[in-house]
């Protein structure tokens, strides 16, 4: 796991909203799952050529983890980092980090795994082609 903000191949820049925010006067656990799956499916739509209605391989999480150093508030923009630390034929391992607009040190760190799987079937297949050159951009090892 890298802290570093020059670890992160690409950012999404994402304001919090007052629903983010909880009883405790931050944003709630929960909701960093949120900022993970956003910045990965932007970047899978716009890069990847995703298209989540009408392709028949879309991507489901296998596993997901949070570590968390630091709070999130409203109103803030929050600096969404997103590289690629593992890359197989069907199955992808992100690695997101949440930082405040211009803080060196995230608030967060996640790691999220995709398996791409034929929508019909349910069973997993490998990613397409275009999917995978997309994905092969962010690789950390390819900096």
């Amino acid at each position: 796991m890298s802290l570093a903000r020059s670890f992160y191949k690409t950012w999404l820049a994402i304001p919090t909203r007052w629903e983010d925010f909880d009883a405790y006067g931050h944003v709630n656990n929960v909701k960093y799952y949120a900022y993970f799956d956003t910045v990965i499916n932007e970047y899978l739509m716009h890069v990847g050529g995703l298209d989540p209605k009408g392709h028949q391989i879309i991507a489901y999480v296998a596993s997901s983890s949070c570590t968390f150093a630091g709070p999130l508030s409203f109103p803030e923009i929050i600096d969404a980092g997103l590289t690629v630390i593992k890359l197989g034929k069907s199955s992808v391992t992100y690695q997101i980090g949440l930082f405040r607009e211009g803080e060196v040190a995230p608030r967060a760190v996640g790691e999220m795994v995709h398996v791409f799987v034929d929508r019909k079937k349910e069973t997993s297949v490998d990613m397409p082609e275009t999917m995978r050159e997309a994905l092969r951009q962010l690789l950390a090892s390819e900096k």
